[in-house]
This record gives C-alpha cells, sequence and structure tokens, in this order.
C-alpha cells in the first residue's frame, strides 16, 4: 500500500463535522492559512508515514497549537518552519492566520529528544485520538477527550500498527496506554507524557526503553 493510501485508509476511520472535535484532514479551520487545508495536511501525513518504521509513539490527542494544522502528531507550524520534520520539505508559507507561527511544548520536546536518541527518521508519531478536542466556544483550546471519544481513534491505530507489524509501539501518556491495552496491542513500554511538566520523564523514560 502507498503511504497517501494508508493515510487515506487511516483518515477513512475518523469521524468529522463533530462539535468540539476538529478532524485536521476533512475539516476546514477558519484559521487555516490559503494553501493549507485538509488535503495539504493529509499530505503532509503521508510524507510522515513513508518509512520503515523501528517505532510507534501514540500519544494522546491533537492540541490546537500542533497537528490541528501540521497533519502531524507532535508536530508544529515552527517546526516545520524549520525543516525540523524528516521527509517533509521546508515550508514555503504559514498555515496558520495566527500573527506568529504556532510552536508547540511538546511537539519540541518530543523531536528534540528523537534526535537526542537518534531515532527521529526511525519514528512515526500517532495518537490515541487523532481528533482536537477543544472547547465549542474557542478552537484554541485543548480539552481532556472523553473515554467515548478516545475510542474513536482504534480502528485507525489498529490500521497503523497492522501496517507496520515489525515496528515497537511505545504509549505516550495514560490515555493511549490504555487503549492500548484495551486492544490487546503488545507495547514495547509507555511513557510520561511531555506535557504539564512530564518532559524530563518522558525523555528519560523513552532513553531507557531504547
Amino acid at each position: 500500500m502507498s503511504k497517501i493510501s494508508l493515510a487515506g485508509s487511516l483518515v477513512e476511520t475518523l469521524p468529522f463535522g463533530l462539535t468540539g472535535l476538529f478532524n485536521p484532514w476533512r475539516d476546514s479551520c477558519p484559521h487555516d492559512a490559503a494553501g493549507n487545508g485538509p488535503a495539504e495536511k493529509l499530505g503532509r501525513l503521508a510524507r510522515h508515514l513513508d518509512c520503515d518504521p523501528e517505532f510507534i509513539l501514540a500519544g494522546e490527542a491533537p492540541g490546537y497549537a500542533g497537528c490541528r494544522y501540521s497533519g502531524v502528531a507532535f508536530t508544529s507550524e515552527r517546526l516545520l518552519g524549520e525543516g525540523a520534520i524528516p521527509r517533509i520539505p521546508v515550508l514555503s508559507g504559514r498555515l496558520s492566520t495566527r500573527r506568529l507561527p504556532f510552536s508547540e511544548p511538546s511537539a519540541t520536546i518530543v523531536w528534540k529528544t528523537l534526535y537526542r536518541l537518534g531515532i527521529a527518521e526511525r519514528t512515526i508519531l500517532w495518537n490515541a485520538l487523532q481528533l482536537h478536542p477543544h472547547r465549542p466556544d474557542n478552537l484554541w483550546s485543548n480539552r481532556t477527550p472523553t473515554p467515548s471519544e478516545i475510542s474513536l481513534g482504534e480502528p485507525a491505530l489498529r490500521i497503523l500498527i497492522e501496517a507496520f507489524p515489525s515496528a515497537k509501539i511505545i504509549a505516550v501518556g495514560k490515555k493511549s496506554e490504555g487503549l492500548l491495552h484495551g486492544m490487546g496491542i503488545p507495547m514495547a513500554g509507555s511513557v510520561r507524557h511531555p506535557a504539564n511538566g512530564g518532559a524530563t520523564a518522558f525523555a528519560a523514560g523513552l532513553a531507557e526503553l531504547m
């Protein structure tokens, strides 16, 4: 299966147009910059998947400063503009209409750690829930997804894991760990999510698993 076909298969499992849940690859955001709609985000995801990964890191859910505009988990507009993401060309324009490019702390921590461990080129990033959970009255907000919302990500996560059977699966955060455990997916381990003061524990946990 080609990587654009794989990306399409993943996205086809996900609902769209739901209040409080934004699908980066199907829904359009009023703050998307020109030339950064669902199709462009899907193309970026396909490029990210275009490797033979040794690791799949599964986080919890996209954030408004990251995957909502980039289309790739744990990846921000700033990192893409700096050319820091393997296989994805440096941006020629903006992803959002925000005055300054979005920078997501968790994304910065994750990629810094991946490069330091020498596994950035061999790692795919994904989320347990692949939809951005936000407050209905604020698109630029993050909220904790409910258990039923987390379960919406199961079909895509299963397709991704089956597409790369030799990859080691690492849960990033308790929600991802819980979903993978409930699916019966063997994990190489789990690590602390880097958000909310978890950067040091995340980096140390991932280094230990290596």
